[in-house]
């Protein structure tokens, strides 16, 4: 039997994190995937360390703070993950999404965050492929990008320079709370024991759950995104449209039936490889993930609309992915009352990228029973059987 410290369960850039700040600020940590490190949803997704999108509060301040620390990883990490900070955008179709827009600027500058409105012209010196009839939208100043799948390989590798055990093609079969405190881990490699365990297995994270009693409530939510070959600088930072604020959150928007069914809104975001990745769709379909071609028409048709000039342009793949979904849309940050030293880091949805370093600093700083960084009350898990989610 393998005895740990702390044993961190899911090999996505969750988990990555998890064992770079944990080791990093002295445990001994071992990291298990069922299959290959970052295969999952976090190969699965665009690489958005995103503000614009959260509610004003405790949701954008939490991002920020993740933004700082990614910055930090930038020069900490030994291998480069593509970051850039170009900033992003929300564009507006109509009068009623302006007012809305002004709206939001208004309580995100409130809140402190360097946000602001753009008018017509500001959008034409955005990009010249937008289409004629927008009228214009918002920007926030700070929002950063990397390369997923690098940032959490570089976690990883710098997390093994620490001291971290990884192992893959791991899965864990069973899990008991012995009598002395420890947790011992049936897997498909062998028997672990540890003295603490993280939940950070994504939209795995209630099957692990079960094994000790324990309902958590994700659930998988499909999205969509294609890849683009670009063969004109359409843009050169993340453009979404405001739309995609309403389909996030779950609000009424005037859109065709297919477009509302499929909850699809424009994301649009340059690579480093000067390719495109456009999304975005929203459904619950189970853990089904192959790539549903109406689905891609319709993000496609939206990204037309507000690019006229992509019909000519070559896709070279689409692909689908599960993203971790919670009934408040804010991820389980937290300890286990009834369990002690367990912890469950998932729940994430679409913003696992934006909030991967936080979560891993504020899990770090859960074991080593720290004053966290950020005030993560509304992350507990026990929120879910405290008030009714409306």
């Amino acid at each position: 039997m393998r005895h740990c410290d702390v044993l961190v369960i899911g090999g996505g850039i969750i988990g990555c994190s998890i064992a770079y700040y944990a080791s990093k600020f002295g445990r001994a940590v071992t990291i298990i995937e069922k299959g290959e490190f970052v295969s999952g949803t976090s190969s699965r997704c665009d690489g958005n360390i995103l503000a614009i999108d959260k509610d004003p509060g405790f949701d954008s301040q939490m991002s920020l703070f993740s933004q700082r620390l990614v910055d930090d990883l930038s020069r900490e990490l030994e291998h480069s993950f593509e970051y850039r900070a170009p900033g992003s955008i929300l564009v507006c179709e109509t009068d009623e999404e302006m007012e809305a827009a002004k709206q939001w600027v208004d309580r995100q500058k409130a809140a402190g965050l360097p946000f602001r409105m753009l008018d017509r012209e500001d959008i034409r010196q955005e990009s010249k492929y937008f289409a004629d009839d927008l009228l214009g939208g918002l920007e926030c100043a700070t929002d950063s990008t990397v390369n997923p799948y690098l940032l959490a390989f570089s976690l990883l590798e710098e997390a093994k320079k620490l001291g971290a055990n990884a192992f893959h093609q791991t899965e864990v079969k069973s899990m008991k709370k012995e009598i002395d405190g420890t947790f011992t881990i049936e897997t498909s490699k062998g028997l672990f024991s540890a003295d603490h365990v993280v939940n950070a297995a994504g939209v795995w994270a209630p099957r692990i759950g079960e094994m000790l009693d324990l309902r958590i409530p994700i659930e998988p939510r499909k999205g969509h995104i294609i890849v683009a070959s670009r063969q004109e600088h359409v843009g050169g930072r993340k453009v979404m449209e405001f739309g995609y604020l309403i389909s996030k959150f779950g609000g009424e928007r005037r859109v065709d039936s297919l477009t509302k069914k499929y909850g699809v809104a424009l994301v649009f975001e340059p690579t480093e490889s000067q390719n495109f990745l456009i999304g975005s769709s929203r459904e619950f379909v189970g853990f089904n993930t192959k790539v549903n071609h109406e689905v891609i028409q319709c993000i496609a048709n939206r990204a037309i609309r507000f690019y006229p000039k992509m019909s000519d342009m070559l896709v070279i793949r689409s692909y689908a992915g599960l993203r971790p979904w919670t009934e408040d849309h804010l991820p389980i940050i937290s300890r286990v009352d009834k369990i002690p030293n367990y912890y469950i880091a998932a729940g994430h949805e679409g913003d696992g990228i934006s909030l991967a370093a936080v979560t891993g600093k504020l899990v770090e700083e859960l074991i080593n029973h720290k004053e966290t960084s950020i005030p993560i009350e509304p992350l507990r898990y026990n929120r879910f059987t405290e008030r009714v989610l409306t």
